[in-house]
């Protein structure tokens, strides 16, 4: 009797073994295929074999790991992923038809904690629609066959990318529902939908910034995804990789009276003439929008910092959302600065009655703004900006742009703008780096001979090509497409092709300029802007004629 009761023990727990084994086998296969779906609620995954497989020592790294994929522009593909700190240096894109690009590291989204990659689209798959998402392994793959039948890829067009929360509501940041300037969906046709249930109306719709009233009774609860709904017999809900999030603001001691945002892209060389320079007339913090960049952009900010410089880098990876980042900085950084001045690392602000000083000041710009905010409440000023050409220069500068830029365009172009935060219209509207002002509040036009930006805009060509294509423009969205060829955005006389035109090196030339240029001879910034490498390999030479 007891050895009958024995092997009926056994006989059940070898069966509850086996069945557990198969268990965790069948989890372990399709958990790894399951790709975030482009449905808004997020897809869980067992956390502890996530773990492992992100482990330097894990065996089986080439699992795929769970992901969430959006279609860019020339065919690029970017991969989030829920982890943003791994051990493993290869990554992969591998496609439904077998074929798999390498995934580079790209960003960190904020919250929660994302990492994001990015790969190429093979031609292969562009063959089919849907577009299906790739999966994320941690090695090559060549010899593995195709992969499962995935979700369809999230499109750029039409997607909420972003979102703040503030005191009152919560900011979203959607592509694809107000597709035309000054053409804008009520707020009333749409909803903000947070989780699976929770929906609160919009109350602002303008460009691609949604305003909600903020949920209830989600306070100390798990991130959740959050989206918009268009309202109608068919409702739809815009597709989302972004989440509710608590406040989040620019940590910081004090408040500045001034600070500096721009959006930047693989600007690492230009970087450090322009951040000395700005600090040196008042400018306290630099905010850097970085729209993806692959130079050494980081290094440099690191070294800035290390030298007592406030340089904050806030990854804004998306293309031709440049109105739509300064719309974010208004709410990201209105804890930790008063005034916010808009201008590209390529322009620099100048006044020609600074030409009789020998030093420079940092209350040069701050006490001109404290002047005007109390001047019938003046809480924006526009600077009309100088355009400079080639002027003769075959490659950057080794002086700097100030140094090596001389020669410009005779008359004004466009405007670039210094504004108060807590003066800016609740719609976070902004065009060409002007704000709409709250009720109450007026703009002041500046002329020339008061305070100007020179703009190093059509540099030596190296340097101009290099941008050619990925520049920051809202009125061109494929610079070589020929569409708007008309557009102030365009480069005239350029057309839609990177290739040098004939005299480039001589054109835009109609005036020599060199007032910001004596100017900073003067003060001697020029002696502190030249590359990081540059002054190792100064150094280098030193200590070599010294030994």
């Amino acid at each position: 009797m007891a050895g009958k009761f024995i092997r009926y023990n056994f006989l059940y727990i070898f069966t509850f073994f086996i069945f557990f084994v198969t268990l965790y086998l069948h989890f372990l296969r399709n958990d790894f295929s399951v790709v975030f779906s482009d449905q808004f609620y997020p897809t869980t995954i067992t956390s502890s074999i996530a773990n492992l497989v992100l482990h330097e020592n894990f065996p089986f790294s080439s699992f795929p790991i769970p992901s969430v994929s959006i279609l860019m522009p020339d065919w690029e593909i970017y991969v989030i992923i829920d982890y943003p700190h791994f051990h493993q240096s290869d990554f992969y894109c591998v496609f439904y038809t077998g074929e798999e690009t390498p995934a580079v590291p790209a960003a960190e989204l904020p919250f929660p904690a994302r990492l994001v990659f990015k790969c190429d689209f093979p031609k292969t798959a562009r063959r089919s629609l849907p577009f299906k998402q790739p999966t994320l392994r941690g090695s090559s793959v060549n010899a593995y066959h195709r992969n499962s039948p995935s979700s369809e890829l999230l499109r750029w067009t039409f997607l909420v990318y972003d979102s703040l929360t503030t005191d009152n509501d919560v900011v979203l940041f959607v592509k694809g529902l107000n597709k035309r300037r000054g053409i804008n969906r009520k707020p009333a046709e749409l909803t903000c939908i947070f989780g699976d249930a929770v929906r609160t109306a919009v109350t602002s719709s303008v460009q691609e910034v949604f305003r909600c009233k903020p949920p209830d009774n989600l306070a100390g609860k798990e991130p959740i995804k959050v989206s918009i709904e268009i309202v109608g017999p068919t409702p739809e809900v815009v597709p989302t990789i972004t989440y509710y999030t608590p406040p989040r603001q620019i940590s910081s001691q004090k408040k500045a009276k001034l600070c500096a945002c721009t959006m930047v892209y693989n600007v690492a060389k230009f970087l450090r003439e322009w951040i000395l320079y700005h600090s040196r007339i008042g400018v306290e913090k630099f905010i850097l929008y970085d729209n993806g960049s692959d130079d050494n952009l980081a290094t440099i900010v690191n070294e800035l910092v290390e030298e007592g410089y406030d340089v904050k880098t806030h990854f804004w990876l998306w293309p031709k959302t440049q109105e739509a980042g300064f719309s974010h900085s208004v709410i990201f950084a209105k804890d930790s600065c008063s005034w916010m001045m808009y201008i590209d690392v390529d322009e620099f602000v100048y006044s020609p009655s600074w030409s009789n000083l020998t030093q420079p000041s940092k209350s040069l710009l701050p006490s001109m703004l404290q002047n005007l905010e109390e001047e019938d409440n003046v809480a924006q000023i526009s600077i009309p900006c100088y355009e400079f050409g080639p002027s003769n220069q075959k490659e950057h500068p080794t002086k700097g742009v100030i140094q090596g830029y001389n020669c410009r365009r005779r008359t004004e172009n466009r405007h670039k703008s210094i504004v108060l935060l807590s003066a800016v219209d609740n719609s976070l509207l902004n065009v060409i780096h002007h704000f709409k002002l709250k009720t109450g509040y007026n703009v002041k036009k500046l002329n020339v001979f008061e305070m100007v930006v020179n703009h190093y805009k059509f540099q030596a060509w190296p340097e101009f090509k290099a941008k050619f294509r990925r520049r920051v423009s809202t009125y061109v969205v494929d610079w070589t497409k020929p569409s708007n060829l008309g557009s102030n955005d365009r480069t005239p006389g350029l057309g839609y092709s990177p290739v040098e035109p004939i005299g480039w090196k001589s054109k835009f030339c109609e005036v020599y300029d060199n007032g910001l240029k004596d100017l900073t001879h003067t003060w001697s910034i020029v002696h502190f802007v030249a590359p990081s490498n540059a002054l190792a390999e100064i150094s280098h030479v030193l200590c070599r004629q010294n030994s």
